[in-house]
């Protein structure tokens, strides 16, 4: 049997995700008073846009 699908039909299929994949790390001062951080991977389409991602707790 010869193989039906080649390793370039399968790249072809794949939709490429033109947004930019992000960490942001967020600090938090807890009731005793020490630092807790938060972090987060966020997909944005422009960098401009991580100021205005909203992390909360």
């Amino acid at each position: 049997m010869a193989k039906q699908q080649t390793f370039g039909d399968k790249l072809k299929k794949k939709a490429v995700d033109s947004r930019i994949n992000i960490k942001i790390i967020k600090g938090f001062r807890s009731d005793k008073g020490s630092i807790k951080f938060v972090e987060r991977f966020v997909k944005v389409n422009d960098l401009s846009e991580v100021e205005k991602v909203d992390i909360s707790k």
